[in-house]
């Protein structure tokens, strides 16, 4: 009797201790005594969503110690090397964080109805830059698509960097390096649209204006920074034939084409859709712009502002570029959807002397 007292006394012990931590006795021999009731509380606790959770925490872990070995090592041994993997980490990181936030803005607009022009402005200007950045990154992924041909994109974005990656994967200096020779590219269309249009200005049947508008051309080829109210006072030229959009001549648009970086190699139609799409887009960033205020941006978001304008905003100081900004958003801001042809010669009549004509002043 007193046997079995000791070993209900030591079977239920056992059980109790199963319920709470394990169904193993300390010499790890398993009791065929334990009912499969008993164990029902250790299959609730360790549920098989804390087990995977905590597999991925283990995993994760693992491999971020493995991760920074093996950069710690490309730094040491490789560190070239380790530059173009850290700047190609971190762009992907980068890309992944614009493309989650392009996705929210378009669910945004999806569901509550609202239009590309009423967004705020770095919604707006993040919408811009993400499609052109896709479109300038669809051919690298098309050529990648082959099997093996991953190798081959790896050589070639190695040594055509500025040609096949968008700016996410660039370095600081390929940056600084890579804008300023866009706009050299950009610059050089500077004199033909300038030309163009002093040529244009012929055909003005007004005098007044006509005169006003071969003294604005000339006063900038001469080196001469115009002032805002002597650009608005040909305004008017810009919303009618030969300066409108829709009648301006299509040799012009192909020197306009390059100060937005778009192809001039088109079919003049063709350029002339695309040319008034992106004007429209620009002066509805400038709004945006002028609601949310340019002494809210930062500096970064001032330069990439004055550049997306046609100023080369890198070799500026950021008061220049400030200044700048705040006079192109004063044209900007004067102007109708039927005149954005000016605005697109703006890029030109306002970036080519500046700010070497105020020096002289």
């Amino acid at each position: 009797m007193a046997l079995s007292c000791s070993s209900l006394c030591a079977h239920l012990s056992l059980i109790r201790l199963c319920g709470l931590r394990t169904n193993r006795i300390p010499n790890g021999l398993y009791s065929p005594y334990v009912s499969c009731q008993s164990r029902l509380p250790l299959c609730r606790h360790y549920s098989s969503s804390k087990v995977r959770r905590g597999i991925r925490r283990y995993v994760a872990t693992r491999l971020q110690r493995a991760n920074s070995k093996y950069e710690g090592f490309l730094k040491r041994r490789f560190p070239r090397f380790f530059q173009l993997y850290h700047t190609f980490v971190e762009g992907f990181k980068m890309l992944f964080r614009d493309a989650k936030e392009v996705r929210r803005i378009k669910a945004k607009m999806f569901s509550d109805g609202v239009q590309f022009q009423d967004l705020p402005y770095r919604e707006m200007e993040k919408l811009r830059q993400f499609r052109r950045d896709m479109i300038k990154a669809i051919p690298l992924v098309v050529i990648s698509i082959p099997p093996f041909a991953n190798y081959l994109v790896f050589v070639l974005m190695y040594f055509f960097p500025r040609q096949l990656l968008i700016p996410h994967f660039w370095t600081p200096r390929q940056q600084v390096e890579f804008r300023g020779m866009y706009h050299s590219l950009r610059a050089r269309h500077h004199w033909p649209v300038l030309k163009g249009l002093e040529n244009t200005s012929r055909k003005v049947k007004n005098s007044q204006l006509q005169g006003r508008l071969k003294d604005l051309c000339v006063k900038v080829q001469n080196g001469g920074n115009p002032k805002v109210s002597e650009i608005l006072a040909v305004q008017g030229l810009f919303s009618r034939p030969p300066l409108s959009m829709k009648r301006m001549s299509v040799s012009q648009m192909r020197h306009i084409s390059p100060l937005l970086f778009l192809t001039p190699r088109l079919p003049g139609f063709l350029i002339g859709r695309r040319l008034n799409s992106h004007a429209l887009e620009l002066l509805q960033l400038d709004r945006a712009l002028s609601r949310l205020g340019p002494h809210q941006l930062s500096d970064s978001e001032i330069r990439q502002a004055c550049y997306v304008r046609g100023l080369h905003s890198d070799s500026l100081g950021i008061n220049q570029c400030r200044e700048w900004l705040n006079q192109w958003l004063q044209v900007s801001s004067s102007l109708k959807e039927s005149e954005v042809s000016l605005l697109l010669h703006s890029i030109v009549l306002l970036s080519a002397n500046y700010p070497t004509a105020l020096s002289r002043h």
